[in-house]
């Protein structure tokens, strides 16, 4: 039930002696020889396993190619990781490396959690009854809610933040990738890019973000499914607006009756019987957090339109032969899709 690493693709592989000279410097438990291999999940950083005669260890990167500004900060990932440790479950940090002569680019070490992470589809060995999918549902959303409730100043990650404005910058940042990234086979995405500017919510509430926070990226008890043992990938997290958060995570939840399409882009499973519909993850939310629902609109928009432009960041570097990845090659289509999305569900709710 535990995911296993592959063979690492011809394009990303690392130097083994560098890799393990750099290891052992920094964590002396390690022996004997190093074999790197790769997990193929992930579409934006690179994630390896190191595996030691007696110990593996997970070893984070990013891509090669043109980066957008501010993206794949392995520094700041490994800082916001590190201070989050002794209030929130998350891997114990290892080393950081920003020598860039190693590799050709920043990268960082940390402990493995050995556990399940729910992709598109549960484990076959894992059977879950409607209850039990229930309860890793509400667990899920307790945790997002959890780390909502963080004190970031007690962890210092209160220096993440920018001052008020937050919402604004997003949009406006957003926007500005999209524009940069895009190519002939996608829209303008102009109605929507506006719409967003034209509708920013007043300045509200700020906390600790995860800014992907998806069922893919947690880590369950192998004993006992339900319990959340940790939480991963942390690239973008910000402090920021908790409601934008929770947009961000619902653009991924795909539910049993979904259009045909949303149903193939499915990375997590949020289609079982006993999961919240998307309505409900927001109603259970809001309840939990004592915040009022009236309008997610904003929110809802928001997060699908982010997701296309992550997509399209990523088509973008398929698109001019950056990566060979055949997973990226029909991104373009999907950016199509989540524009007519978006204008979909702005146009219900006028």
């Amino acid at each position: 039930m535990i995911d296993q690493p592959k063979d690492v693709r011809e394009e990303d592989k690392l130097d083994e002696k560098i890799i393990s000279d750099f290891v052992k410097q920094h964590y002396t438990n390690a022996k004997g020889d190093l074999h790197i291999k790769q997990f193929r999940g992930g579409a934006s950083n690179l994630t390896y396993q190191l595996d030691f005669e007696n110990v593996s260890l997970i070893l984070r990167t990013s891509p090669k190619g043109t980066k957008a500004k501010g993206a794949h900060d392995m520094g700041r990932e490994f800082n916001i990781m590190q201070k989050l440790k002794p209030v929130y479950p998350v891997p114990q940090m290892i080393a950081f490396c920003k020598d860039e002569s190693l590799i050709g680019r920043e990268f960082y070490v940390m402990e493995k959690l050995t556990g399940i992470i729910p992709r598109s589809n549960l484990p076959k060995e894992l059977v879950l009854n409607e209850n039990e999918v229930r309860t890793l549902c509400t667990n899920v959303i307790d945790k997002l809610i959890e780390l909502h409730q963080v004190n970031i100043h007690t962890t210092s990650l209160n220096e993440l933040g920018k001052g008020t404005g937050y919402c604004k910058r997003q949009i406006d940042g957003w926007t500005e990738r999209y524009k940069k990234a895009k190519t002939w086979n996608v829209p303008s995405c102009n109605y929507v890019m506006d719409w967003l500017k034209a509708n920013i919510p007043s300045e509200g509430r700020s906390c600790l973000i995860h800014n992907d926070f998806r069922f893919d990226n947690v880590v369950l008890d192998v004993n006992n499914p339900m319990n959340i043992i940790g939480v991963l990938d942390w690239e973008m997290a910000t402090i920021g607006d908790p409601l934008m958060d929770l947009g961000n995570s619902l653009a991924y939840w795909v539910q049993s009756d979904d259009d045909f399409v949303a149903r193939q882009t499915r990375r997590q499973p949020t289609h079982l019987h006993g999961m919240f519909t998307r309505k409900q993850v927001v109603e259970y939310y809001c309840d939990k957090m004592n915040f009022r629902a009236d309008d997610f609109t904003f929110y809802e928009v928001y997060g699908i339109f982010r997701l296309a432009v992550i997509m399209q960041q990523i088509y973008y570097r398929y698109h001019h032969k950056q990566t060979t990845n055949p997973a990226f090659k029909n991104f373009w289509f999907l950016v199509n899709y989540m524009n007519w999305r978006c204008k979909r569900i702005i146009k219900k709710a006028e």
